[in-house]
């Protein structure tokens, strides 16, 4: 009791701990490894083809449909009923996978898992919203740990219970969905958050601080601005006002985050390379179930996507410690690993080795981790709160929007429909590109700089002032 009461006394840590568990919770799920060959077995008895060319495709578009709107949403109704409304289609998806037959069933499971995956950016911007700017760092570190942890955890189980247990993978998703709904009641407890960015005071409170060099009247002016704006209701935030002041501080941001052509380079690989790195995630499962297929021989999916949270983990947190100057060194590192990605899915692709395969994955997906932390410290040491959440969103939705088309032109069974092996070959070529792009942008960047080595300095100060 002494506990919880120390918690909740905290400006910080009760929410902190409770969406840590949610995120955990959330993301044990045992049986997301083994969901292609569920899909394709006994229990459900659909077809790999129509897996590849029709189902999975139809979560790409449904995804793109979301993903705005629900960002929007997201801030708008402050980010609380958003993490619920994921919670509960989580508990939603599972218990469709257990209990719903037939091949429209799964159809609507693509789009209940849409809106899954779309709000997890309530996930990611909650916390920003209800606890001091000091305590980001330590906040973000115990929710990203609480991921990896329940991702881990998860996948482990879940290659325990198939591999030793021989459990069918119908219980795998029935004890998913236990986990998930711990998850959904856990949501609840958050406290609700009495700001958001862009539709209530935030504005108002960001002039406070100049405000207060031209006197103690305009302060006062602005604090009970911010107030009335936190106070007005429902009838408030919809009224013409506060949306147009929301549109004109989002058009503000989106000027500030893509002023700098190097942010620009920064979030054209961000788009990119997750767009790519999302296919590959997507149908990874049916390359592995095409060169050893799961019906007659024992899979290791669950071990393989541990040991890559692991791994990739392990590679994102050594970004901390390598003394480096990304601003002049950082797209050249995006070249080089992109340039080690590709080389890893040409391998997925060829190799008739499932341990080739496993390790080849294993490697693509820490280099993709090991990048986007590089990124996402990039942009977000450079931009204010409010811009690196509409960067985020803008740079998702354009990597969603190249998913769109890439998986319509190859994967749908309207447009080509290729092959498994085809179109990790197309993926390999896609990521030649961007590695070519940025090998070029990246040796380009160290030349400049090393002509002229004052530049570097410069570059250093402007990062950390407005950092």
């Amino acid at each position: 009791m002494g506990i919880c009461a120390k918690l909740r006394a905290s400006s910080w840590a009760y929410p902190t701990a409770v969406l840590s568990l949610y995120g955990f919770f959330a993301n044990c799920r045992v049986a997301e490894p083994f969901l292609t060959p569920y899909l394709i077995g006994p229990n459900k008895n659909i077809s790999g083809e129509v897996v590849t060319n029709y189902l999975f495709p139809i979560w790409t578009y449904s995804y793109l449909a979301f993903l705005f709107p629900v960002f929007l949403l997201t801030d708008f109704l402050r980010h609380k009923p958003l993490i619920v409304v994921q919670g509960l289609f989580l508990v939603t998806n599972y218990v469709l996978l257990c209990f719903a037959p037939g091949l429209p069933a799964m159809v609507f499971l693509q789009v209940n898992y849409a809106v899954v995956t779309s709000t997890e950016v309530a996930y990611f911007s909650y916390i920003y919203s209800v606890i001091p700017v000091e305590n980001y760092q330590r906040a973000t570190g115990y929710l990203r740990s609480a991921m990896l942890a329940g991702y881990t955890f998860g996948a482990s189980l879940g290659q325990v219970l198939v591999s030793l247990a021989g459990i069918d993978y119908f219980y795998i998703n029935a004890i998913t969905l236990g986990n998930v709904s711990v998850a959904f009641l856990i949501s609840f407890w958050l406290p609700m958050p009495q700001r958001s960015l862009f539709f209530t005071g935030e504005k108002a409170s960001a002039v406070v601080p100049q405000s207060q060099q031209e006197g103690p009247t305009k302060d006062d002016d602005a604090g009970s601005v911010k107030e009335k704006m936190e106070h007005n209701g429902s009838a408030g935030w919809c009224s013409r006002k506060n949306v147009a002041t929301a549109g004109n501080l989002l058009w503000q941001s989106v000027r500030e985050s893509y002023s700098s052509r190097n942010l620009i380079y920064w979030s054209l690989w961000w788009a990119l390379a997750t767009a790519g790195y999302v296919q590959v995630f997507n149908y990874i499962q049916l390359m592995w179930d095409h060169i050893e297929p799961s019906a007659t021989s024992t899979i290791y999916n669950g071990g393989v996507e541990a040991a890559c949270s692991l791994v990739g983990a392990a590679a994102a947190f050594s970004v901390a410690h390598i003394k480096v100057t990304w601003d002049v060194w950082g797209e050249l590192a995006l070249g080089l690993f992109s340039a080690i990605g590709t080389g890893a899915v040409f391998l997925m692709a060829l190799t008739s080795s499932i341990w080739a395969c496993y390790g080849a994955y294993v490697i693509f997906k820490s280099c993709y981790m090991f990048l986007i932390t590089i990124t996402t410290f990039q942009i977000a040491s450079n931009l204010s709160r409010e811009c690196y959440a509409l960067t985020f969103g803008i740079n998702t939705f354009v990597a969603l929007s190249l998913q769109t088309i890439v998986t319509f032109i190859v994967v749908d069974e309207a447009a080509l429909g290729l092959d498994i092996v085809t179109q990790f070959i197309i993926y390999g070529s896609y990521y030649a590109i961007i590695s070519v792009l940025f090998l070029i942008r990246g040796t380009y960047t160290a030349w400049m700089n090393r002509r002229n080595p004052e530049q570097e300095s410069s570059v250093e100060v402007i990062s950390a002032e407005r950092f």
